[in-house]
C-alpha cells in the first residue's frame, strides 16, 4: 500500500538548482516552435494528399509515389503527442517555478489548441471511411489551429522576453 507524502516530507525534498529551474523555462517554447514548423509540414502533406486524391489518373501515378496521405497521417499523430506533452510540460514548469499557473489568454488558447488537435485527430476514422463532412471539419479545425498557433507564437515570445529580462544574475 502506498502512502501519500506529508507536507513535511515534501518540504524536505531538495530544491531544484536555480539554473535548472530557469533553463526549463525554454523547453516549452523550443518544443512549440518545432511543433509549429511540423504543423506547417503536416499542412503541406495534407494539401499534397488532396491533390493526389483529386488528380487525373496520369498525375495521380506520379503523386502517389510521394505517399503524402500516409506521411500526413504519421505527422498528425506525432503532432498530437508533442502538443499534449508541450502543453502539460509548459504548465508544469510554470507551476514548479512560480507555485501557480498564470490563467490568461496564452494558457487558455494553448489548452483550446490541444483540444482542437485532439478533435481533428478523432475525425480520422470517419475520414478513412469517406465521410466528406468529417474531412471538411478536420481541415477547418486545423486551419483554426494554425491561426491560433501563429498568435501563440507572438504571445509566447512576449512571455519568453519577460523571463529573459528577469533572468537570475
Amino acid at each position: 500500500m502506498r502512502r501519500a507524502l506529508s507536507s513535511a516530507a515534501l518540504t524536505a525534498l531538495p530544491a531544484m538548482p536555480e539554473s535548472l529551474a530557469y533553463n526549463l523555462n525554454f523547453v516549452h517554447p523550443l518544443l512549440m516552435w518545432l511543433l509549429l514548423a511540423l504543423s506547417g509540414y503536416g499542412m503541406w502533406l495534407g494539401i499534397k494528399a488532396k491533390k493526389t486524391r483529386t488528380a487525373d489518373a496520369e498525375t495521380r501515378k506520379t503523386l502517389i509515389k510521394g505517399q503524402y496521405a500516409r506521411r500526413h497521417f504519421q505527422v498528425g499523430g506525432l503532432m498530437l503527442a508533442l502538443m499534449v506533452l508541450g502543453t502539460f510540460g509548459g504548465m508544469a514548469v510554470t507551476y514548479l517555478n512560480n507555485g501557480k499557473l498564470f490563467v490568461g489568454p496564452h494558457l487558455l488558447v494553448g489548452i483550446g489548441m490541444t483540444c482542437l488537435l485532439a478533435l481533428a485527430v478523432a475525425l480520422i476514422p470517419a475520414i478513412q471511411q469517406g465521410n466528406l463532412v468529417a474531412r471538411k471539419a478536420h481541415v477547418g479545425l486545423n486551419m483554426l489551429l494554425m491561426t491560433l498557433f501563429l498568435w501563440q507564437a507572438v504571445s509566447g515570445m512576449q512571455i519568453v522576453t519577460k523571463i529573459w529580462e528577469n533572468r537570475p544574475a
